[in-house]
């Protein structure tokens, strides 16, 4: 057994001078960072002009679009704005149909409260006006912008919303 462990002993010093050998012959070779760059603040000079999306920018850039002869834009902005007119027509759901007189109306639910709308009546914020009504729908024509900047005609349509049971 003395035998044995002498062995051991041997073998693990020669496995130490072995290490020992190679951490002496092997060279790190680490390349060095390069040093950061110099970072140079540069003042901020748009901070006095006027913001982009800013409602003072879109009213004048709107009264300057009105003032041309033929603008879809211009009959609209001079005219006075109708209640409908401040809410979008996603708030906004057809829940019936009446005619009277032989005049059809539509019945539009907006914040829980039950409007009236006649052919020709204005609704939603894209200058919507109302072109149709029949006993499913409202057809409406809108004027946008489209990616442009050009103001274009779109349809629209509100469809009757049938209450769940």
């Amino acid at each position: 057994m003395a035998l044995t462990l002498t062995a051991c002993g041997d073998a693990q010093d020669e496995l130490q001078q072995w290490i020992e050998q190679q951490r002496r012959e092997v060279k790190p070779n680490v390349t060095p960072l390069s040093p950061p760059k110099k970072f140079n603040p540069q003042a901020y000079l748009a901070g006095a002009g006027v913001e982009p999306f800013s409602t003072q920018k879109l009213t004048v850039a709107i009264k300057q679009e009105s003032r041309q002869p033929n603008s879809l834009l211009a009959a609209e902005i001079n005219r006075r704005k109708e209640p409908l007119e401040a809410y979008p027509l996603d708030s906004m759901a057809m829940v019936g149909s009446v005619t009277k007189q032989g005049r059809p109306y539509a019945l539009l639910r907006v914040d829980n409260l039950l409007y009236q709308v006649k052919t020709g009546d204005y609704l939603g914020q894209n200058y919507g006006k109302v072109t149709k009504i029949s006993e499913t729908d409202v057809s409406l024509r809108e004027i946008v912008q489209d990616a442009a900047g050009e103001w274009i005609e779109r349809t629209s349509s509100l469809q009757l919303q049938e209450r769940a049971r």
